[in-house]
């Protein structure tokens, strides 16, 4: 029994959401169709202005409606202040 719930929370952890506020470059490039350019330019545009949903990737030059759909399921949104929150 230990063994399943061990196994669960390995799998569960591979297939955590991608934080598209605070991943590194080399975390988004794991994502299916986003290469080192693509990654670099969400890293530069969410320093200017922070992710507040999924949707706004598509804001990002090159991010577009085909490749959104690819990603949406692996990414996810999530800023300090409400982590904060609930760590509170």
């Amino acid at each position: 029994m230990k063994f399943l719930t061990i196994m669960a929370m390995f799998f569960s952890f591979l297939f955590a959401a991608v934080n598209i506020n605070t991943a590194s470059q080399k975390e988004l490039e794991k994502l299916p169709g986003i290469g080192p350019k693509k990654a670099m330019s969400i890293v530069e545009y969410r320093s200017k202005q922070p992710f507040k949903a999924i949707e706004d990737i598509k804001k990002v030059k090159g991010v577009n409606q085909k490749l959104f759909n690819k990603i949406k399921n692996d990414i996810e949104v999530t800023t300090d202040k409400k982590d904060s929150k609930a760590e509170k």
